[in-house]
């Protein structure tokens, strides 16, 4: 039975080093096995390349792949093998997906600074990203939608799809109405040193996007450290939700936004503030009542046991604590919820209302849902379109506005040291001179 009384705390009551231990997140042992794993599995892959891929593919996912790219025909055979109403609900989610998206594509910027001196910021598409989309039990397709969408509007030439065997046609689907041709079957932290190494068979890329499993998220941190030119999209942790709720909240829907939550991995984490005694006994109430309907039951016991219910004093308590935890996903269930995003400083996405659960975020609201976690949000953002650019300045000037500023250039360089970038000024300026 759902353990539902030990959690409740009394925020106030709390030494500092009691409040840190109670927002801690679950402890992710990235132990020196893991580590000394997922390093030989690239170091592998850097020798032997494809056979070595091949080898661990028939090792952890039980199946020899003759072609690690599924064919063209296979990929647009997938929408004939899906149902009306998954296409339906797939062009709904895109279509928001695209149109939020959409609005993050500015211009290239130029301005002038001084008479005569012109800076620029252009923005290029990266040449070559891997979207990595993990399997569980079902497939991640809206992962798949998060991804590839932005890839396709920021213009990334070659986009390669990775996903572990065998591709469900759901995931094929996506990869077919997003216009992604390479789709690499593949999963694990092979694919990650695949991807990152390139091989004789697989393309090579230049940054990789995606969760993934603990030996995917450290193959993700290794490549991006020991393989030159290769970057991922950010830190990962287990997912996790913090809600704020006042009285005035519903306990139905905050109890169901809560365990919508715990169902997504054992590690995952929730977190329930509120100035309402009585609210946070309700919301207790109903997460033991709903519990016992749903269907991944041990999942969402090990993520309850990672949750905090608090008790603050007030609201400007709640949002000080969730500031402090940095939460991957912020529901505000609190009237007029809008007059308080002033108050939040660090948070991944924020549901505003009980009309907005954090489901919606999930999968069709438009926003990514590809967000920063175990702290992060305190200084990484939602993934974005400028996630898969690159951005170059350009300058030029004048030949008068050289000449206005060369004492200065000149000044600055002396004093840092640099007399070869005096010299550069002073030959130019010599030069105009005569």
């Amino acid at each position: 039975m759902l353990n539902i009384n030990k959690n409740i705390v009394n925020w106030h009551l709390l030494t500092k080093k009691e409040q840190l231990v109670l927002l801690s997140r679950p402890s992710i042992n990235t132990n020196a096995k893991i580590k000394k794993s997922v390093s030989k599995i690239i170091n592998n892959i850097k020798k032997y390349g494809d056979s070595s891929v091949l080898n661990y593919s028939l090792k952890f996912d039980q199946i020899s792949i003759e072609n690690f790219y599924t064919p063209q025909e296979k990929i647009d055979r997938s929408s004939l093998l899906v149902s009306r109403s998954f296409k339906n609900s797939v062009a709904i989610a895109k279509k928001n997906i695209e149109i939020f998206h959409s609005k993050q594509l500015y211009s290239d910027l130029e301005i002038e600074t001084y008479p005569g001196v012109f800076c620029q910021l252009i923005k290029r598409p990266i040449d070559s990203v891997g979207l990595y989309v993990p399997k569980g039990s079902f497939p991640l397709i809206s992962t798949a939608l998060m991804l590839s969408i932005p890839a396709k509007l920021a213009g990334c030439p070659n986009i390669t799809l990775c996903s572990p065997p065998p591709i469900s046609n759901e995931i094929l689907y996506i990869a077919k109405i997003s216009q992604i041709h390479r789709v690499l079957e593949l999963g694990g932290a092979h694919a990650i040193a695949a991807l990152a190494i390139g091989t004789k068979t697989i393309h090579k890329v230049d940054k990789i996007f995606g969760p993934g499993n603990i030996f995917v998220t450290e193959a993700k941190r290794q490549v991006s450290q020991c393989i030159p030119c290769i970057s991922i999209d950010m830190p990962a942790g287990p997912s996790e939700m913090l809600i704020i709720a006042d009285q005035n909240a519903n306990p139905v829907f905050v109890a169901s936004d809560l365990l919508s939550q715990c169902e997504h991995d054992n590690n995952s984490q929730v977190i329930l503030i509120s100035s309402s005694q009585d609210l946070l006994s309700a919301v207790l109430y109903e997460i033991k009542n709903q519990f016992s309907s749903l269907s991944k039951k041990n999942i969402i016991l090990h993520s309850w046991n990672n949750s905090r219910v608090i008790y603050a004093k007030s609201l400007q308590e709640c949002f000080k604590i969730s500031n402090f935890y940095s939460p991957e996903h912020l529901i505000l269930h609190i009237r007029n919820s809008r007059k308080f995003l002033p108050n939040i400083k660090n948070a991944g996405s924020v549901f505003l209302g009980k009309w907005t659960p954090g489901a919606a975020g999930d999968y069709i609201t438009g926003v990514n849902h590809v967000l920063p976690t175990y702290g992060y949000s305190n200084t990484y953002s939602t993934l974005c379109v400028s996630d898969f650019q690159k951005f170059i300045t350009v300058q030029k000037m004048k030949k008068k506005s050289l000449i206005n500023l060369s004492k200065y250039i000149s000044e600055l360089s002396l004093t840092e040291g640099m007399d070869a970038h005096n010299k550069s000024i002073l030959i130019r300026t010599d030069f105009l001179k005569k």
